[in-house]
C-alpha cells in the first residue's frame, strides 16, 4: 500500500504537536486590529488546538 500523502493546503494551516495534538493559529488578527483591545490582540496571538473529529480529520490530512 503507498505511503499516504500530506495535504499541502492542511500543513501550511496547522501543526502536529509531538502528542498529536492539532495546533492552529486564530482567525481576525490580519487587519484592522487597532479596533480590538490589546488584551484581545494578546489572547489572539496564541495557538488555538482543535479537538474532536475535525481535528481526526485534519490528522489524516497531514498523513499522520
Amino acid at each position: 500500500m503507498p505511503k499516504q500523502k500530506t495535504r499541502k493546503s492542511v500543513s501550511g494551516r496547522v501543526k502536529l504537536t509531538k502528542t498529536g495534538k492539532v495546533k492552529r493559529g486564530h482567525q481576525m488578527t490580519r487587519h484592522l486590529l487597532s479596533s480590538k483591545s490589546p488584551k484581545r490582540r494578546r489572547n489572539l496571538r496564541r495557538a488555538g488546538y482543535v479537538v474532536g473529529k475535525i481535528a481526526a480529520n485534519y490528522r489524516r490530512a497531514m498523513g499522520a
